[in-house]
């Protein structure tokens, strides 16, 4: 199915209310998971956050379950009339590679046999737009994907694993949501790291600044993914991401602006920031460290990153509040209050 069964009827009637459910997420103690469970709860659902720990704010409605244990996670599913599946290996210093495999695609295949187990009905899957790779087109639900990295491949087979499940049974509903780059208050991913380095003074730009990041704010996010609840029977596709679209330049110049600092501070060509990168590879190839600059993150960093958002439009969905407002929010929570009033460094 190519789109929602609510498109007509959200724009006539608004969004529609569904009954309190029993929801489970998997990945319920990371960053998007916590604040699905805080809005969700809200709304007056029943939450059970399914993770490798408890969650350190809703520990009395947690249960630790690996989503590479099928045992486990069947028992921790028990009883939900909802899947949030959220769990996934991300980074891009997972080592060893496989890792990406048995959590995202053996963690996809897991679900869908808890799934079957409890004959749960409706699954909202938190994909992501690596399985696209690194292209100059702004990319679309109907490309056929090109993962440049583990992360993006295991990312693509999940998506057919669950895929599969949906077209089992028309009765069942699964709505697969590619996710952006997502930042917010609490979060400790690229964005935030990019957002510390400039709060830092230390921030380097590699590269012209002229390519473009499609990101989005967990605030955002977390709406669309509550909303997807309404979605009736089928498989539903969306790349999530908040428009318009920020050049790197454009990103780091307000990041630097609200945090106090003048004009865009030092640069660095590309070619001299990835030799940085491969040496810092070398490093972590022999000590067995991880370090914060390599080569995967500087050809990220100045790649673009464009994908289209036009598909939700139709669903008569309305984001809370604007890309700039979101990276006000975060910097106010992070770093103004900690901060000193800044110079130009």
């Amino acid at each position: 199915m190519d789109g929602p069964d609510v498109s007509g009827l959200a724009e006539a009637l608004g969004i529609i209310k569904v009954a309190a459910m029993n929801i489970a997420i998997t990945g319920g103690a990371g960053f998007i998971g916590t604040e699905l469970a805080k809005a969700l709860k809200k709304d007056g659902h029943a939450v059970t956050l399914i993770d490798i720990c408890a969650s350190d704010i809703f520990p009395e409605d947690s249960k630790i379950a690996d989503v590479r244990d099928s045992a486990a996670l069947t028992a921790a599913l028990q009883g939900a009339d909802s899947i949030y599946h959220l769990a996934a290996e991300h980074r891009d210093d997972v080592r060893p590679i496989q890792r990406y495999y048995d959590v995202n695609v053996g963690g996809a295949k897991n679900v869908v046999a808890a799934a079957k187990a409890h004959n749960i009905q409706k699954i909202i899957f938190s994909s992501s737009v690596a399985l696209y790779g690194l292209g100059e087109k702004e990319s679309r639900e109907e490309d056929t994907p090109d993962p440049f990295n583990d992360y993006g491949r295991s990312k693509w087979e999940s998506e057919r694993v669950f895929n599969a499940w949906a077209a089992e049974d028309p009765a069942r509903s699964l709505t697969t949501v590619r996710l952006v780059a997502t930042f917010g208050e609490g979060n400790r991913g690229n964005i935030y790291n990019l957002l510390a380095q400039i709060a830092s003074g230390k921030f380097v730009m590699v590269g012209n600044g002229k390519n473009k990041k499609t990101i989005a704010y967990v605030g955002n996010v977390v709406a669309f993914l509550k909303y997807c609840l309404n979605f009736f029977n089928g498989a539903h596709l969306y790349n999530y991401a908040d428009k318009p679209d920020l050049s790197m330049e454009e990103l780091v110049r307000e990041a630097r602006k609200a945090l106090g600092y003048a004009g865009m501070g030092l640069r660095l060509p590309y070619i001299a920031g990835m030799a940085g990168g491969l040496t810092f590879d070398a490093m972590a190839k022999m000590t067995g460290k991880n370090f914060p600059i390599s080569a995967i993150r500087v050809k990220k960093f100045c790649a673009n990153t464009v994908v289209s958002a036009d598909k939700i439009e139709r669903t008569g969905f309305k984001r809370p509040c604007t890309l700039e407002e979101g990276l006000k929010i975060m910097i106010d929570a992070e770093f103004n209050r900690n901060l000193p009033s800044q110079t130009s460094p």
